[in-house]
């Protein structure tokens, strides 16, 4: 069973709904006693850095989902869920993040034309490497974005997948061992996105986490 985190910092009725489209049993809580038990935790959220870090601890879930971490719980953060996977953020101040991947979460800086933040829209998604994540989708398959900041992972290594922004390569996906981010959203990225959530399923049956 997925735990899709409700801490109020999301609309989570489409991710529940991507969910079962690619067939997996996911239950929507915002009870920290049910994350020990969940085989694997969903965490979206939208907004601010700060806003969503308060939001998590107002519900009594960060140490929870430390702890899942630390047990090999697979967890995928989803927009700004990803971000917050991250040990800080620039947004509005310098706030403390998860610390599940290390590195910082910085503005976008649009350089070419037409480029906006937030950027908002379909992007190519380029693999940085062989993941879990991307397994069975073409290199450059377009998802669906809206974030005006991004994760700069400390270790190159943990990006998935970049996209193309102002001057160089951003980080739209983050894999580290049980902890995946995407930046984008797979719920409303058709069946690309599904097939993400697909192989996160996956990922989850394959480790044998506990919960039911």
């Amino acid at each position: 069973m997925i735990a899709v985190l409700d801490s109020g910092i999301a609309n989570i009725g489409s991710v529940l709904a991507a969910c079962q489209r690619v067939g997996v049993a996911a239950v929507v809580t915002s009870d920290p006693a049910a994350i020990p038990g969940a085989s694997a935790l969903i965490l979206p959220g939208v907004g601010a850095f700060a806003d969503g870090m308060e939001s998590l601890r107002r519900h009594g879930l960060i140490q929870p989902i430390l702890d899942a971490a630390r047990a090999g719980t697979p967890i995928l953060g989803i927009c700004l869920g990803m971000q917050l996977l991250a040990e800080s953020s620039e947004e509005f101040g310098t706030h403390q993040g998860l610390g599940l991947v290390p590195g910082s979460v910085r503005r976008l800086q649009a350089v070419h034309p037409g480029e906006r933040i937030p950027n908002i829209g379909w992007c190519d998604v380029w693999r940085s490497r062989q993941t879990r994540m991307f397994a069975g989708i073409e290199d450059g398959t377009p998802f669906y974005f809206v974030h005006s900041y991004h994760l700069d992972c400390s270790d190159p290594m943990d990006c998935a997948g970049t996209i193309g922004f102002g001057t160089g390569e951003v980080c739209a996906a983050v894999e580290r061992g049980n902890i995946w981010g995407a930046q984008f959203h797979p719920e409303k990225s058709q069946d690309a996105g599904l097939e993400v959530l697909g192989n996160f399923a996956r990922h989850m049956q394959q480790t044998g986490s506990r919960g039911s």
